[in-house]
């Protein structure tokens, strides 16, 4: 079982940044002037609703031609229509969000009323490829390609270490050591999986594309924008962090805002070590 809450536990945890040579810590005013990009990451934690409203709020000002969302497979994507988006059930029923995992629909409805006319697109791993990289990894299951987006290249001992360590604290402690590694390799699955929708979408478009994803994709060192800078170099790319507490060291982002954490049970409480998304 997927349980997007345990990457909660780890929500302020960061490494050093030496991607990042701009990190400002900025106001909700600046959502509406981040910049041009060809690429603008809107990183979020998932059940924050007003994560959404401010992803909701940079996307009314970038006006993207395309938006890339780490909650949708490419297969779902294709079924969002500009008429549908104006009926909020009945987009929530053709993309079956009940049964995604994700939650609920209501609090990422903004940003798909924020996206307009815009081209929607799915960078979503489906479940069974994900369990599929833990224990086979990234590159056979991503296929043609995988080295283009840095796949088949080991991490170095640091970051491995790190991410490994991250993926157990993730997961409350409960995920047995042997298995972390495979599960980095499940989380740079799904980084390559929506650098390849940026990549159609901007083929597709011309860009500017927004991705909407989790604060752990949008991380300019390891995330998304690092697969982007392999496979894509020529593209330009601003990424924003939302977290729910202030750091204690530096964050991988270009632009970071902190806002109040949700109320939220914990995360641990009766958790059965299954998969996780960030």
């Amino acid at each position: 079982m997927i349980l997007w809450r345990a990457r909660l536990v780890v929500a302020a945890v960061f490494a050093a940044t030496p991607g990042v040579t701009h990190s400002e810590q900025i106001g909700v005013e600046r959502l509406a002037d981040l910049g041009r990009a060809d690429v603008v990451v809107l990183g979020e934690v998932h059940d924050n609703p007003v994560h959404h409203e401010q992803q909701a709020r940079a996307i009314s000002a970038l006006s993207p031609k395309a938006v890339v969302f780490e909650m949708l497979t490419e297969a779902k994507a294709l079924k969002v229509r500009p008429e549908l988006i104006a009926d909020q059930q009945a987009l929530e029923q053709t993309l079956d969000w009940g049964s995604s995992g994700w939650p609920d629909f209501a609090i990422y409805y903004p940003i798909f009323q924020a996206a307009g006319d815009a081209a929607i697109f799915g960078g979503a791993v489906p479940r069974e490829d994900a369990r599929r990289a833990v224990s086979d990894g990234a590159a056979v299951v991503f296929g043609g390609g995988a080295a283009l987006f840095g796949l088949h290249d080991n991490l170095d001992d640091a970051e491995q270490g790190e991410r490994e360590a991250g993926q157990v604290a993730a997961h409350c402690d409960a995920l047995p050591v042997e298995m972390a590694a495979g599960m980095v390799e499940a989380q740079r699955l799904r980084d390559a999986a929506l650098a390849r929708a940026v990549v159609a979408a901007m083929a597709e478009t011309g860009g500017p594309v927004a991705v909407i994803t989790g604060n752990g994709h949008a991380r300019r060192d390891w995330g998304v924008p690092r697969a982007l800078g392999l496979v894509a170099p020529e593209l330009s790319v601003i990424t924003l962090g939302q977290l729910e507490a202030e750091p204690d060291r530096p964050v991988p982002y270009d632009f970071w805002l902190v806002t109040i954490p949700v109320e939220r049970e914990d995360p641990c409480a009766g958790f059965d070590g299954g998969g996780g998304q960030d």
